[in-house]
């Protein structure tokens, strides 16, 4: 009977992790489409705000909020502002610099090895060979997945600093989020971190003239896939896995969004897909396998308890 638990704790969590880069990778691909006649602020506004309103809603009612205390709300708004705000307003003004989905994607990869290298001193956790064989193996593959894409479009330079930033923004909140105490339920978490965002957001549209948002049907339908996939399923989908599997093991996870940007964007947008990128598809499946298995038990069983 406990074999047969264990293999459906295992089968939801590869469910979850399945879900969680097929909707990550959306938020690359959606505003490649969504940007092209709309301010990146415009369209990322009506992303937010109706959502936070939900939520909110929807977080009153089931009473989720009960017990959450003023420590805990400023908390999680902080990391809100670091992990949704700052790295959303960042990858889309990258997107819509011109910068190819699977570039971004690549930069936002490298997220794992700069974590890798700060959960020592950081959290105290270690790395094992195995998993730095891994995160090596992983990081060779994004490079050739989106070698192709690089030099293809006209973004200015400075551009590129903004998936750089996006990267920071992520890790940054995913430090603070391990290293506190703060356990609120994923709901509450991701009640908070929308509102701040639609918030911030708001603010910065109405002091730059985009809050208006266009009246054609596309718009709408961009809005209402961003805040369902990249907003309520993949970050809710974020918390949830660093809780369960644990950060290391999360962070390889993100070694994937790259390739599944890149197959995205030669789908539906044309971008470059050759052998060396089915290349870079397998190296990456390897990295993350590397990853995984060398994840302590005791590790996810810990990371499980503070969910």
């Amino acid at each position: 009977m406990s074999k047969q638990i264990g293999l459906l704790r295992v089968a939801v969590t590869v469910a979850a992790a399945a879900a969680f880069i097929v909707s990550w990778s959306s938020g690359f691909i959606i505003p490649a489409f969504a940007t092209v006649d709309v301010s990146p602020l415009t369209l990322l506004v009506w992303r937010f705000v109706p959502l936070a309103a939900l939520l909110v809603a929807v977080t009153l009612v089931s009473g989720a909020v009960r017990g959450v205390t003023a420590h805990e709300l400023r908390v999680q708004a902080a990391i809100g502002v670091f992990a949704q705000f700052g790295y959303c307003v960042a990858v889309y003004g990258a997107v819509a610099a011109g910068i190819a989905t699977g570039t971004v994607a690549l930069i936002d990869a490298v997220q794992p090895l700069v974590v890798a290298v700060l959960v020592g001193p950081i959290l105290g956790l270690r790395v094992r060979g195995a998993q730095w064989a891994g995160l090596g193996v992983g990081a060779v593959g994004v490079l050739l997945v989106v070698r192709s894409q690089f030099g293809s479009s006209d973004a200015p330079v400075q551009a590129y600093a903004l998936p750089v930033i996006a990267m920071a923004c992520l890790i940054l909140g995913t430090f603070v989020q391990r290293r506190s105490p703060v356990k609120t339920g994923v709901l509450v978490t991701l009640t908070i971190h929308v509102t701040v965002t639609a918030v911030l957001l708001l603010a910065m549209a109405a002091a730059t003239g985009t809050l208006v948002p266009p009246a054609s049907g596309s718009f709408w339908l961009a809005v209402t896939l961003t805040a369902v996939f990249p907003t309520v399923i993949a970050y809710g989908l974020y918390w949830w896995l660093l809780r369960r599997v644990g950060i290391t093991a999360l962070q390889a996870l993100l070694f994937l969004m790259a390739p599944a940007t890149s197959l995205a964007g030669a789908l539906l947008l044309g971008e470059p897909m050759t052998a060396v990128t089915v290349a870079g598809f397998v190296l990456c499946g390897i990295g993350v396998g590397l990853v995984l298995a060398g994840e302590p038990r005791g590790s996810v069983r810990a990371a499980q308890s503070t969910g």
